[in-house]
Parts: structure tokens; sequence; C-alpha cells
């Protein structure tokens, strides 16, 4: 069974021909998944198209990256401070375009787009629950806000310092916590780190990071459930029941205009989902259908509760280096925030097998993924220092794109990375996005939380659930990560050491719900007896590195301009990180 497809490289179009029949393919699906690419990962799109690509994966991504300044509002006591709120905005996607341009350039040089992640969140949110975090007393809260919306935008006063102590101390946490990941990366720690995790400990971790935000969602969306149920219908209406259906569109191709049915519904569901929900609930304020006090239930679906977000912001806003004062630091913030760290390098891993596959590349070899970590840690460092209050991470939904528009090119997503930082500097643009109301935003976290839970789940598909020995694991680990932190919070005080220091750190890690899971699984699935097969570990693995069509060989992950400097000198070979390492390999150990 042969296929013809059309395959690009920049203004050439040479046919190339692939036979699905071939025996060196896995499967009729993955051959047609890897070769049915318009552009692969080395191509070169005309610069119209990187505009139009480019802004396609910001569009996908900006759900997940705004809804991280939005979740922090609240417990870093910003609540009612639009301005903050906007400048976070910008600082998010300027940092975010920063840390794909160094990935998609120096690190693992595979189409991933970074971005907030919320790894970060849970230990961030059992920081902040700490007492001395607590958020001032209403009264105080409304005097402070009513300072800062009088004052001018760019100006510091007293309110700014309530919520900037807090982002300090979170800066911080996130600085030193992603040195353990740089240090993973260059040193090749990596590799041997897989060697002992498997789904077991994965799932757990990734699931609880979903579960545990359901008290963000439920207070979004308890501002008025209609509201947030609609928002629920519109996203699973375009991502679900109309995701087959194609719009017919029309392109200039070849001299000549021509008619493609494209999957709009199902590439842009997350975004028209909240759209529709935003623009009923514009007409319902117009028509004053939403109550005008405060205190009256609905009153936060409407869209004018914010709109002194957009006046007060300026123009443009440059995001820099400490503009939020200088990182502190405490041991227990830093240990409570590794148990981010650790999950989001965990997670990025399967995310490079992923784009791969879908970008017509080989197997990451080794020194691309530890390469693709340490810039990872990297870009959480910047993070750090710009002050996003999270780190950056490889983002699944838009690897899960390329699959979608078959458009692999690392050059689209360095488009979109330069599109993030030129947007982020636009101070009104980010303060749009403060006027969407909470119900809008609480009936996407139920997707985007319940679709991350979900996507822990799913590493069970590699497991023996037969085995009595996995259930008790996953039970186990699971269960513990819910019971464990909720008994914590109702007991505040309990633990007493009698060193502050040591008290913070039990409090903060065990209130951080993917530490607890992730921690009993790993010790759990390492320590009881079983096979590989039973673990999952084997299949696990397997399953990442196969199903590759490739358009490109090895050569594609090495560093541009350097091949040369790397091989003249023998001291390059011991470094891990580097496509000259004398042990690397197709995939890792």
């Amino acid at each position: 069974m042969n296929a013809v497809y059309s395959v690009k490289d920049g203004d050439e179009q040479p046919q190339m021909t692939v036979d699905i029949g071939d025996p060196h393919t896995e499967s009729l699906e993955e051959a047609v998944q890897g070769s049915d690419l318009v552009y692969s990962l080395n191509d070169r799109p005309p610069w119209y198209l990187c505009i139009l690509l480019g802004f396609q994966h910001y569009i996908l991504a900006f759900g997940g990256i705004i809804a991280v300044p939005l979740i922090l509002a609240e417990p870093l006591c910003i609540k009612d401070n639009n301005s903050a709120k906007s400048q976070l905005i910008s600082t998010i996607f300027f940092v975010s375009g920063l840390s794909t341009l160094l990935q998609t350039s120096i690190g693992t040089r595979l189409p991933i787009l970074q971005g907030g992640t919320f790894s970060f969140i849970t230990p961030t949110l059992a920081i902040l629950a700490l007492p001395k975090w607590q958020c001032p007393a209403p009264k105080a809260s409304m005097m402070l806000a009513a300072q800062n919306s009088s004052s001018s935008p760019l100006q510091m006063d007293d309110s700014d310092e309530v919520w900037m102590t807090r982002m300090r101390e979170i800066q911080g946490a996130i600085l030193v916590s992603s040195l353990v990941q740089i240090v993973l990366g260059f040193s090749g720690l990596v590799g041997l780190v897989l060697k002992y995790i498997g789904p077991l400990a994965i799932a757990p971790t990734i699931n609880l990071i979903g579960l545990s935000l359901f008290i963000e969602a439920g207070k979004k969306s308890g501002g008025h459930w209609g509201i947030a149920a609609l928002t629920v219908c519109l996203i699973l209406l375009f991502s679900q029941y109309l995701s087959k259906v194609d719009v017919p569109m029309i392109a200039y191709k070849d001299k000549k205009w021509k008619v493609f049915q494209y999957p709009l519904f199902k590439l842009f569901s997350a975004l028209f989902g909240m759209c529709g929900a935003w623009l009923v609930c514009f007409l319902l304020t117009i028509f004053d259908v939403f109550p005008s006090k405060s205190d009256e239930y609905g009153f936060s679906a409407r869209t004018d509760i914010s709109l002194d977000a957009v006046t007060n912001s300026p123009w443009f806003h440059v995001p820099y280096p400490g503009q939020w004062g200088m990182p502190t630091f405490s041991v227990s913030s830093v240990l409570g925030m590794m148990a981010g760290v650790l999950a989001s390098t965990m997670e990025s891993i399967g995310d490079y097998y992923a784009c791969a596959r879908l970008s017509g590349a080989p197997p990451p070899p080794t020194h691309a993924i530890n390469r693709g970590i340490a810039v990872e840690g990297i870009g959480c460092v910047l993070a750090a220092l710009w002050g996003t209050g999270n780190g950056t991470t490889s983002y699944s939904q838009n690897i899960a794109a390329l699959g979608i528009t078959k458009v692999g090119s690392r050059l689209v997503l360095q488009t979109t990375g330069l599109l993030m930082i030129v947007l982020g500097i636009f101070g009104k643009f980010g303060a749009v996005f403060i006027t969407i109301p909470d119900p809008v935003i609480g009936g996407m976290f139920l997707v985007m939380f319940g679709m991350i839970a979900a996507v822990g789940i799913s590493n069970l598909q590699y497991v023996d659930l037969n085995s009595s020995r996995n259930l008790l694991i996953l039970g186990f680990s699971t269960f513990s990560g819910l019971v464990l932190p909720t008994w914590f919070h109702s007991n505040p005080g309990i633990i007493d050491t009698g060193i502050k220091e040591l008290d913070q750190v039990i409090v903060v890690l065990f209130t951080t719900h993917m530490f607890i899971g992730g921690f009993f699984g790993f010790i759990l699935d390492n320590t009881i007896p079983g096979t590989e097969k039973e673990r999952g570990i084997k299949s696990w693995q397997d399953k990442a590195q196969k199903g590759n069509t490739n358009f490109c060989d090895a050569s594609c992950y090495d560093i541009p301009y350097c091949n040369g400097i790397f091989k003249r000198f023998r001291c390059f070979q011991y470094l891990p990180f580097l496509p000259s390492f004398k042990t690397s390999e197709q995939g890792t150990s």
C-alpha cells in the first residue's frame, strides 16, 4: 500500500513517496502519523506561513499560560490589583518566549513550546499557605487596593510591597530548586534517574497535580455556575462533538486560490469555548442581567468589573530581571519547590519522544535529552529572575498540534517564541485578559485540571492492573497524596519540633500533594518485588522510542555551528550534553 505526500522545503516542493506497507514501519497508523508531514523538523516554511502557524501555537498555549497568574492572584494577595495581574501576564508570556527560543535553538532543538507549568502551582500554593504569608485582613486589603488603583500604573506604593514580598519568596524557591534541574541535565544524571522511575511513580504525581487544584476551579466556577457550565459545554462541543468537522477555508497556492478543509474546531476548541462564554457574559452585562452589587450572586460574571486594568495599564511594559526586588530564600520553600521541578522534568522527557515522533525526527539521543532538561532549568532560572511566579516546561498541547497541523518545523516554534516576546511587551494586550469573568476561567479550569489528572492516569496503560502489587502502590500513593495535605491544612501549627525552619520544611512538603504521591509511588515501586513487565517499565520506555518515520538523521539534534569545535578537542567527548559525547546513544540508556 503506497501513499504520496508532499513535503515542502522552503519554496521548493519535491514529492516524497512513502511505502506504508514497508516492513520497517511499526504500524499503519504510526507510519501515517509520522510521514504525513507538510513541513518536517529542518524545513523552512515561507515567512508569512511561519507567522500564521506561530500565532496558532501562541493561541493554543495561551489558555495554559494565562491560567498560572490567574490562579496565583488570590494567594499572592493581588485579587483586586488588576495592574499587578496584567504585569504578571506580560512577564510570563515574555519569559515563555525567551525559553522557547532557547529550547528550540540550543536545547533539544525540537519544535517544543515552553510555558508556565502546573507542576509548580501545588508547591507554590503550599508555600503561600504558611501563616506568615497569609493575606492581610479584608479591610486592609480594600484600602491597599484603593490606593493602588488611584496611583500611576508604573508607580510602586506600599500596597505593591504586600504581594511583592510573597513573589520574592517564590522567586527564590524556584531559582534555587531549578539549579537541580540544570545539574541533572548537564551531569547526565537524567538517564540514570530514568531507570528507576516508572509509570507507578509518574501516574500519581501528575494525577495529583490536577486533583489538588479542584478548590481553585470551584472558587472560580462558584461565582456563577451557569456561566461555568456554559464554558464547559462549549469547550466539549468544539473539542469532541465537532472535532471531526472540517471547516472549508480559502488559500492562495501555486498562483491560484484553492479551497481546503481545516480542523478549526478541534484546533481552537479551548479558545472558541472561552471566547464564546466571554461574549455571552459581555452581552448579559450590557443588558444588565447580572447584578451590579458585589455581594450578590453572579456579580463576578460581569465583564465591566476590571475595565480599569485596561485603562490603567501602560501601552508598553518591558519586563526585566528583579522588577519585583531581590529574591528571598528559605529552606522550606526550596525543598517544597523541588517536587515541582522533578515532576516537570519527568513529564518533559516523555514530551521529547512524542515531539520527535510527530516532527519526523529520530528518537532523541541521550545528549539531546540531557541538554533539553538543562535548558528547561535555565528557563526556570530566567522565570525566577524576571518574577513570573512560576517556572517553564514543555507544552504537551502544542506537541499534539503538530499531529493535527502536520507542521513540525523548528522555525515555526522559533517564530512563536518571538511573537510571545513581542506581545508580552504590550501592556494593554495582557490587561485585556483580566476582563475575562471568573466563572469563564473556572469552566476552563474544570476541563483543564480534569485533563491533567487524566493524563496522569493514562500512564497506567503500560502497567499490569491485575497485579495486587500495582493496585496497592497506586491506591496508597494517590490516597496518601490527598489525605495528608488535607489533614495538615486542617491542623495548622500541629508540627512543633522547636526549630522553626524544620517545621516549615515538614509543613510545605507534606502539604504538597504531588510530592507525597510521587514519593510513595517511587519508594514502593522500587522496593516491593515485581518484574519489569509487571511494573510496565519496559513497555513504557519502548513505546516512547518506536513508531518514527524519519525525515532527518540524528544530526538534527546537533548544536549549530559548533560541531567542528566539539570534534576537534577530545575534552568535549566527556560532556554528556554534547553530540560528541563518546557514549551517546539513540535514546536513553
